[in-house]
């Protein structure tokens, strides 16, 4: 196959959250987003855009994919409206195998700020969904997702990956127990619904604090999480006064800029009197400033910190994911073989037709006593004839997809089959040509 998987992207290990909260597309963005690169980048012939708290990356399938990965890096510069100088030192490119090398090894929670989380390969599966709705995704796109779907699976049912794994909403939990003597008589307050933040909350309510407030553009949304939770929904335009009630308050709001500054803060710390107050932004963009950190008796920790935590202690993981990694490795040979098989496509289907015409122009030729059979006979003789059809096309396709033979090798070997046999149709039809001119 002339075309070629490829991704190009940042993430967690090349660029810090204020650099990916720039390049950063919320959910409903996405498709939209998809139809404007189609437009500007025309080397790409299928694409996807995964965009979450740690990454944000392109994955397309290009005949040139050095020009497709030049024109994916200036839309999202233009589209982002960012100067591509920020992120040129963080951008990472895959080509073929090493793009579904990498596409693997994020499904499977192997490229994870947190290895062995669990809520990559939903993420992925938004992504692949977004496409398909896009028309973004052709062949190779729909095979590459439902592979790393399959292969994520195998990875979590095979493996000890996912077990005791230290999340990012477990590491918060842990930060906000050393930050405060005691959880039981702690406000919580809880902006926005984003998964993670969600599943903070829900610790953090486990461990038994006080009081949980939630707010949330959507104050339906609110509400239901509140009643589920036992805590209390606050409209979001009017959240600000019950700031100054909340010691741990969780930012998960999908917001272009911080919602909440350092000037807003400090006057609510003043009315605090200064009593500790834990801020975790799991926002990307980040919903707080950052320059919050510098006010007294405020602890803020955005979605890097709290990776760097919860991967202070990562050993059975680290032990469990080296056997994550060898399942990649086949199911990446395994996919590499299907995509290789791609260039004989055309052959093969030339192949298989002119098998099939050579069984048309014998079963013509012998039509005058086929049609003296009973319908059950001419049935049975059909049925031998496709079935012999068959087994040598079978045998043709195996040897050409043998593992020993290089793709060059295959490819050659195709065309010589396709040339032999479109030209055994071409000689047969002619020799029943030149036999009924002399019929004539």
């Amino acid at each position: 196959m002339d075309e070629k998987l490829l991704i190009v992207g940042i993430n967690h290990r090349t660029a810090p959250v204020a650099v990916r909260e720039r390049l950063a597309y919320s959910d409903s963005e996405i498709v939209a987003a998809l139809g404007r690169l189609k437009d500007r980048a025309p080397a790409l012939a299928e694409t996807a855009l995964i965009s979450t708290c740690n990454r944000v990356e392109i994955v397309g399938v290009a005949a040139d994919p050095a020009r497709a990965i030049d024109e994916a890096t200036s839309f999202l510069a233009a589209d982002r409206e960012v100067d591509a100088a920020l992120f040129a030192g963080a951008l990472y490119r895959f080509e073929g195998r090493d793009a579904v090398h990498h596409l693997f090894r994020v499904g499977a929670s192997l490229d994870s700020m947190v290895v062995g989380e669990p809520q990559i390969l939903g993420q992925l599966k938004l992504s692949y969904g977004y496409a398909a709705e896009a028309g973004t995704a052709g062949l190779v796109l729909h095979r590459a997702f439902h592979r790393a779907f399959s292969v994520a699976k195998r990875v979590r049912r095979t493996t000890l990956i996912g077990r005791g794994a230290v999340s990012v909403s477990s590491a918060a939990v842990a930060l906000a127990r050393q930050i405060f003597d005691r959880l039981e008589d702690k406000t919580v307050m809880l902006m926005g619904a984003g998964k993670m933040a969600e599943l903070t909350a829900r610790h953090l309510k486990g461990l038994g604090i006080e009081s949980l407030l939630i707010t949330n553009r959507t104050f339906d949304r609110a509400a239901a999480l509140a009643r589920e939770l036992g805590g209390i929904a606050i409209p979001w335009d009017n959240y600000r006064p019950y700031l100054k009630l909340a010691d741990v308050v969780i930012g998960s709001v999908a917001a272009t800029k911080p919602v909440l500054g350092a000037e807003e803060l400090e006057a609510i710390v003043r009315e605090r009197r200064y009593r500790p107050m834990f801020l975790i932004d799991m926002g990307v963009p980040r919903n707080f400033d950052e320059r919050l950190n510098a006010i007294d008796n405020v602890y803020l920790y955005d979605i890097d910190d709290l990776g760097t935590a919860a991967n202070e202690s990562r050993g059975e993981r680290e032990r469990e994911a080296q056997k994550a990694e060898q399942i990649v490795e086949l199911e990446l040979d395994k996919f590499s073989r299907w995509l290789s098989g791609l260039d004989l496509v055309p052959a093969i289907k030339d192949i298989r037709t002119s098998i099939e015409g050579l069984r048309e122009l014998e079963m013509m030729r012998h039509r005058s006593w086929l049609d003296g059979l009973p319908a059950e006979e001419r049935s049975r003789v059909e049925a031998l004839t496709r079935g012999l059809v068959n087994k040598i096309l079978h045998r043709v396709l195996a040897e050409l997809r043998r593992d020993g033979n290089g793709t060059g090798d295959r490819v050659y070997a195709a065309e010589i089959a396709r040339r032999l046999l479109c030209g055994a149709i071409e000689g047969e039809a002619l020799e029943d040509d030149d036999a009924d001119d002399e019929e004539l």
